[in-house]
């Protein structure tokens, strides 16, 4: 855990009429632009002067009630989009288009090779867009998306509006750890990330009970279940779309339900971070820094592994369920708990890293019961039922650790545009990782798939192995910087530092 992140968050109150913490914007160069946050700061230091200092605790509460809800539903929505794909396919979607062969695994890749690809102008977009209002957009977009699988006919209809859901959906993730890392304090980020996380959970919880329900329409009606379904989903994405582009603030001093005095004292609670709130510089030699920086390259690898079996999770566990014997209502139903299973270690995770802060303990203990289950599911005999679906459910544990690895990216990255670049990163692992999973489900290896279960075991092995080299190498870092520390300047003002990258702010201090 970084000095820097000790104790943040803990202060009772914030004094806003103190002006010593409020810099004058007249040494910042041009080159690197002024963070907005300081312009306030500057321009409402003698609004606040005298005022009654700020109860913080009050105000991350009220915060956590404007903010986490929509992030919450629009992550629940992202998920319940991509899934439903999985439930489609015990539905009689494969029948209904005539898929044969590989065609189904190809659909649930090309959705994120669609992802994967529109990460790069992601990164421009964001510099030069709101975050909030960009994934508003996006969010409306991608429920269009998802809604116009309904009127798919055969193979290529479905696979061009799956990936045109992949295309918006691209932001999803590089969004919200902006979002986030605007309003809260490093280790206040974690609890949060979690929170807006756990609509992964409930929505394959509400997955499988909507798939069950759609069930219920006769399999001879002119528009069938799984048509009803995605409908009626993309039709409410585009609605939580819709309210996330007019009532998501885009940075905190635009936020209508917060007072002057306490956006100066938020904007002073979080300037512990270090990162800079909202810089619309966009700086290249940021991403230069990004693509040579040992730490993006192992959260990349161990992204990557981590998500091949997320993958096989999003897309095949109502098949797998349903090839141990069960009906399709059955199999909707019997995945319920795999959500259960995502809450809990989500949760866990972001408590644990609140507590104490050792986000790469939390993810091996994510990790380590994904490989129990991997190894449940490629070995055991496929008259042992219970034991495989107890595999499959482990599997999950495994849906925890990208939240963390989230929050990792919004507390050591600094740099404007290297942490839109490293949100990108961390996107666009996922994709890749997701886009090796359903490829491991090859119709050759029908109705078993141990080659993919295996899969499944040795990727978290790889991942808990990259893991833990990205914490000797914040370790190492931090001790090569404390060392270093005693002949350096004590103090460097915040319109300094509000421009600078991690790597050029030799006071930053990475959490581990």
């Amino acid at each position: 855990m970084s000095s820097s992140e000790k104790g943040s968050g803990k202060d009772a109150v914030v004094d806003t009429s103190s002006q010593n913490s409020v810099p004058p914007p007249d040494h910042v160069s041009e080159s690197g632009g002024i963070d907005a946050a300081w312009k306030f700061l500057d321009t409402h230091r003698d609004d606040v002067a005298g005022a009654t200092p700020i109860d913080i605790n009050r105000l991350r509460w009220k915060i956590d009630l404007h903010i986490v809800p929509i992030m919450f539903c629009c992550y629940t929505v992202q998920f319940l989009d991509k899934v439903i794909l999985n439930y489609a396919a015990v539905m009689g979607l494969n029948k209904d288009l005539n898929l044969t062969g590989n065609d189904f695994s190809n659909i649930a890749t090309f959705l994120f090779v669609g992802l994967l690809v529109f990460e790069i102008p992601n990164i421009f977009f964001l510099q030069y867009f709101p975050a909030a209002k960009w994934l508003g957009a996006n969010v409306l977009l991608w429920g269009v998306a998802t809604a116009s699988g309904a009127a798919a006919k055969n193979y290529q209809t479905l696979l061009v509006s799956r990936v045109f859901l992949g295309i918006f959906e691209a932001t999803i993730g590089p969004s919200l750890i902006l979002i986030s890392s605007q309003w809260y304090t490093k280790s206040e980020q974690a609890p949060r990330f979690s929170l807006w996380y756990l609509g992964l959970g409930l929505g394959q919880i509400l997955g499988g009970a909507i798939s069950y329900g759609f069930q219920g329409v006769d399999a001879n009606a002119s528009f069938v279940g799984w048509r009803i379904m995605f409908l009626t989903l993309g039709l409410i994405t585009s609605l939580i779309g819709a309210c996330t582009f007019f009532f998501l603030p885009d940075t905190p001093m635009q936020a209508r339900w917060l007072s002057d005095a306490e956006k100066v004292a938020l904007l002073k609670h979080v300037s512990v971070n270090q990162t800079g709130i909202d810089n619309k510089k966009f700086r290249l030699k940021e991403i230069v820094e990004g693509i040579l920086d040992p730490q993006l390259l192992l959260i990349l690898l161990s992204v990557i592994l981590l998500s091949v079996s997320s993958g096989v999770v999003t897309t095949y566990s109502a098949t797998l369920i349903r090839n141990l014997g069960y009906q399709p209502k059955q199999a909707a139903l019997m995945n319920m708990p795999s959500g259960a299973v995502s809450i809990f270690f989500t949760l866990l995770v972001g408590y644990g890293v609140r507590k104490n802060s050792h986000r790469w303990a939390w993810i091996l203990a994510c990790i380590f019961p994904a490989i129990i289950g991997g190894a449940l599911m490629s070995f055991l005999p496929s008259s042992n039922k219970n034991g495989i679906l107890a595999g499959i459910y482990l599997v999950n544990a495994v849906v925890a650790p990208l939240a963390v690895f989230y929050n990792w990216v919004a507390a050591n990255v600094g740099g404007s545009t290297k942490r839109a670049f490293a949100a990108a990163v961390v996107s666009g692992s996922f994709s890749i990782g997701n886009i090796i999973g359903p490829q491991t489900f090859q119709a050759r290896d029908a109705p078993d798939f141990r080659p993919a279960k295996i899969a499944v075991m040795g990727t978290q092995a790889g991942c808990a192995l990259t893991t833990f080299l990205l914490f000797v190498y914040y370790v190492w870092q931090n001790k090569k910087r404390n060392t270093a520390a005693e002949t350096e300047d004590a103090f460097l003002s915040p319109e300094v530092w509000a421009r600078m990258t991690d790597k050029e702010n030799k006071r930053f201090r990475y959490s581990y």
